[in-house]
């Protein structure tokens, strides 16, 4: 793994975090650092399953593959701000 896959991988992490925090209706409880971590597992998850299915990777953006991503961010931010209120 190089500091370019890295870098860019925190990038596409950040983006599908911020993405599934804003199609979470209501206010969540998380910071913009969980929120960026969330995203970065979900973007890993995403990439996995997508895989593991069978979608096919094309030129340009996978479609497919970034609706996982954005759904796995959307259910992990929900998991976490749940979580955390449960706890304050």
């Amino acid at each position: 793994m190089t500091i370019e896959s890295i870098l860019g991988a925190i990038v596409i992490g950040a983006v599908i975090g911020a993405i599934g925090r804003l199609l979470l209706p209501g206010r969540q409880a998380i910071g913009w650092i969980l929120t960026i971590v969330v995203g970065i597992v979900a973007a890993l998850v995403g990439t996995l399953i997508a895989q593991g299915i069978g979608v096919e990777t094309t030129p340009g953006i996978d479609w497919i593959e970034l609706v996982m991503q954005v759904v796995l961010a959307v259910v992990g931010v929900g998991i976490v701000a749940g979580l955390r209120r449960s706890r304050v």
